[in-house]
């Protein structure tokens, strides 16, 4: 049997999935439910906050006003795969419900999956291949199918299954958003 190379995309390259609103989404929700992070991982976010934001008046980016920051933050999540990720990281951990909602159902469609609180952030970026029989779609349909509609939007299902499978679908990418 041949070694299957794995292939990794910075993770910034997520960008290539979601679309400007749900971006602006995802980071205001980070940055408004910080205090519900634990310790570890909201100064791991601070830490790459203060090293990517460059806010013009605010020696500390964190200071600044929420808009200023999500401004500044939309430029760093296109360019940083490492604000990327933590960014992910918690809103990962913000959305503990839909996190295990989404691992579970993955789980029985036969992903293979690493435990739903394992770090992430860790791993050298995205994989580019998909589960083969599954699209954004397919995943959003068997969510509201197995859990009903409900406050969790399609992008937010799809980002999930991006976070705990570590998959981007560049392999059918009819996509816009994650």
């Amino acid at each position: 049997m041949e070694d299957e190379k794995i292939e990794f995309v910075p993770f910034h390259a997520i960008n290539n999935f979601m679309i400007l609103d749900y971006k602006q989404h995802v980071l205001m929700d980070v940055f408004n439910h910080l205090d519900q992070l634990e310790n570890s991982r909201k100064g791991r976010y601070l830490s790459v906050v203060r090293k990517s934001l460059s806010i013009p008046g605010f020696r500390n980016s964190s200071m600044a006003p929420l808009p200023m920051k999500i401004k500044a933050a939309l430029s760093a999540f296109e360019k940083n795969p490492e604000y990327v990720i933590q960014t992910i990281a918690c809103w990962a951990e913000i959305h503990t419900e839909l996190r295990q909602k989404v691992y579970d159902l993955l789980v029985q469609r036969d992903w293979k999956l690493l435990p739903v609180d394992a770090d992430r952030s860790v791993l050298p970026g995205f994989q580019t291949k998909w589960h083969p029989t599954d699209t954004y779609e397919v995943i959003n349909q068997a969510f509201d199918e197995k859990y009903g509609e409900g406050s969790e939007t399609a992008d937010d299902v799809r980002l999930m299954t991006v976070w705990l499978s570590n998959r981007l679908p560049f392999e059918n990418n009819t996509n816009t958003s994650a």
